[in-house]
């Protein structure tokens, strides 16, 4: 069984809001969420281990349904068949995907969302967002003010988001390599003396 298994930036500072509210601090290690979901997960629920993103604020675990059995006419049929199945197995499983999430929160201290795929379709069902501050001079804000003012977004907030997803399709390659070099430098640094 392989584990499709991306970590999003450094696991170090970050924060939890658990009962108590938002909390600063370091965040447990995720490193093991792939392994311990293949071992929680129901398995039949996907065809093969999900595909597990991890960021510091949250577990994202998307799975391959089973295909479907029935012929469909064209894509359209299809991909309406395809999202009443991943429509059905959301419905399904609800039950058990919220106390699974409420465990893995609480062992890495970070929000889980669900996803499903069956053939071309995706679709996540719960994600979260997280606010993010900065500071941007005007240039950059006339940046995001045009996306506005253009209708390609309602807030500065969304095209701002707009603007960062657009960055990540294209930059693909050079955010892994990225994550690659970010990913030797923590091994470096856990190498280190311990300086405590």
């Amino acid at each position: 069984m392989h584990t499709h298994f991306k970590v999003e930036g450094f696991m170090g500072r970050g924060g939890w809001r658990g009962k108590g509210g938002w909390q600063q601090g370091e965040a447990p290690s995720a490193d093991d969420a792939p392994a311990w979901l293949s071992g929680r997960l129901p398995g039949d629920w996907f065809t093969g281990a999900p595909e597990v993103t991890i960021d510091r604020e949250e577990i994202l675990i998307v799975g391959e349904l089973p295909a479907l059995a029935d012929d469909h006419p064209d894509d359209a049929a299809r991909a309406a068949a395809e999202a009443g199945r991943i429509s059905r197995f959301r419905e399904e499983t609800r039950d058990a995907r919220i106390e699974i999430a409420r465990q893995a929160e609480h062992r890495y201290q970070r929000k889980v969302s669900w996803g499903a795929r069956l053939g071309g379709t995706r679709e996540l069902f719960t994600t979260h967002s997280a606010p993010v501050m900065t500071r941007l001079r005007q240039p950059e804000r006339l940046v995001l003010d045009t996306l506005v003012d253009s209708g390609v977004a309602r807030s500065r907030s969304e095209a701002l988001a707009w603007a960062v997803r657009l960055v990540g399709e294209h930059a693909d390659a050079w955010l892994a390599e990225l994550r690659a070099a970010m990913s030797k430098v923590d091994d470096l640094r856990s190498k280190g003396p311990d300086l405590a």
